[in-house]
């Protein structure tokens, strides 16, 4: 299917709209936009394949949404070329019914990214980049513009566990962004500040390889306005930030304490200790480091940073602890490429050094698990007991080979010696599977409806520890 969109239209568009209609509305990001113009005073429709809470509390605060992929289910009143404006986002399958009966109808049709660049066109824009800890760096940076009483919108892809939402909606004419590189979709942003916390390799289904991946990094750098930050070692020249070796601004001494992550900072300018982070990991250190600089950059005093980090709760699926009990932990993860799990396996190993750690994992895409295979290979093998579940498609077909007991074969190849606590397992068989492990942590890792599933083991789990 083509889509042609006149972006010049789109201000204008935007201006004249009274309702919109979202097509894959319930994804994380689509829901964040559809909230921020229900709130705005206009009314929002949309279909999703998928109904799930987001979309009920989007249906509480007065959306129509359906599941049904047919036209008939488009509410009276959005055909009008004049007052609705259409989005979509590029994970709809293009031979989805009603994104196409739109086009044939004379709708312009128009990215989540499109609307984003317009957004960022006019306001103050942060705009958090990276292959890893986008969501977690956008959440705390968010945070910290809010609890210091700069009124700010943030577009979040995840659940802020501090705002029960994945949207902080503020009066002032500053944003928050979580710039997404599936599809190029970052380069319509135009950020004041921005910042990127990792160029990893990633939806090579998109790029094809990793120079034209590294490309669109460089590209989206240049967009930047102000001022740049960037982890120290990638290729990109701007302001650097690194955990335990020199930058512009850098983390070190971490340390683990009375369940709590405690690191010291330097700045270009100043210096403090003793700065207090409830998440876990070398890797969140990092992500707080990032949005720390920016919103240093901005204005925000160092010690006043310090503070908003201190009562950062965290992100829903972001080292979610489900039970933390003396017998047994299990944490959710939204960790779907072999650099965060490896982060994740590193931080769970750090907090429990003696305990053994059972993951459950769900790959994402037949195209990430054959692009990554000998890395997930190496990053899975390390725990000491494994249940790898199918892969999750979302928008793909199969790939012939791709599958996870291919995987699986990679993963007992690279660990021969513990080759019989790695298996596949199906959902239906989890719970009993852990109950019968030994295992004192367990690990639920990726990012398609294993978030869905954690919740029903959780509550199985629980009725057995009481």
């Amino acid at each position: 299917m083509q889509i042609e969109r006149n972006i010049l239209k789109l201000k204008t568009r935007l201006q004249t709209c009274t309702q919109i209609y979202f097509v894959g509305i319930g994804g994380i990001g689509m829901s964040a936009l559809a909230k921020y113009y229900l709130n705005l005073g206009l009314k929002v429709a949309g279909y999703d394949k998928t109904l799930s809470n987001i979309t009920k509390n989007l249906k509480a605060c007065g959306a129509q949404i359906t599941d049904v992929d047919n036209p008939n289910s488009i509410p009276n009143g959005y055909l009008d070329l004049d007052k609705t404006l259409v989005v979509y986002t590029p994970a709809i399958p293009k031979e989805n019914t009603i994104l196409n009966y739109l086009q044939d109808f004379g709708f312009e049709l128009y990215k989540r990214a499109d609307i984003l660049g317009e957004i960022s066109k006019q306001n103050f824009c942060f705009a958090v980049a990276g292959t890893h800890g986008k969501t977690t760096t956008s959440t705390m940076l968010g945070h910290i513009l809010t609890d210091n009483g700069i009124d700010a919108t943030a577009f979040l892809g995840g659940i802020s566990e501090n705002y029960h939402t994945n949207l902080i909606q503020g009066k002032a004419k500053v944003c928050v962004i979580e710039a997404d590189e599936f599809d190029r979709s970052f380069l319509k942003l135009e950020p004041n500040l921005a910042c990127i916390t990792a160029t990893d390799a990633d939806h090579l289904d998109i790029y094809k390889n990793k120079e034209a991946f590294e490309a669109s990094f460089d590209a989206f750098a240049n967009k930047t306005s102000d001022q740049i930050f960037v982890k120290k070692g990638l290729p990109i020249k701007g302001l650097t930030f690194a955990v335990d070796e020199a930058a512009d601004y850098s983390a070190s001494n971490l340390r683990f304490e009375n369940g709590l992550f405690l690191f010291d900072v330097k700045t270009p300018n100043e210096h403090l200790n003793n700065i207090v982070l409830g998440l876990p990991g070398a890797h969140n250190v990092s992500n707080a480091l990032a949005a720390l600089a920016m919103a240093n950059y901005y204005g925000v005093s160092l010690s006043n940073i310090a503070k908003s980090l201190k009562t950062f709760k965290g992100i829903n699926r972001r080292f979610t602890y489900k039970i933390n009990t003396e017998n047994m932990v299990l944490v959710d993860d939204y960790a779907h490429h072999p650099t965060e799990i490896n982060a994740i396996y590193n931080a769970l190993r750090k907090r429990y050094p003696n305990k053994e750690i059972l993951a459950v994992f769900q790959p994402h895409l037949f195209s990430r698990t054959r692009d990554f295979a000998d890395n997930f290979a190496s990053s899975l093998a390390q725990f000491d007991q494994l249940l790898l579940l199918d892969i999750y498609p979302a928008r793909e077909l199969p790939i012939a080979g791709i599958t996870s007991a291919w995987l699986l074969d990679k993963i007992k190849a690279t660990n021969p010696g513990n080759a019989q606590n790695y298996r596949l397992i199906s959902k239906a068989k989890i719970t009993t599977s852990i109950e019968q492990s030994k295992a004192q942590v367990v690990l639920f890792i990726g990012a398609g409806d294993i978030g869905v599933l954690v919740d029903r083991v959780v509550a199985s789990l629980i009725k057995s520890i009481k």
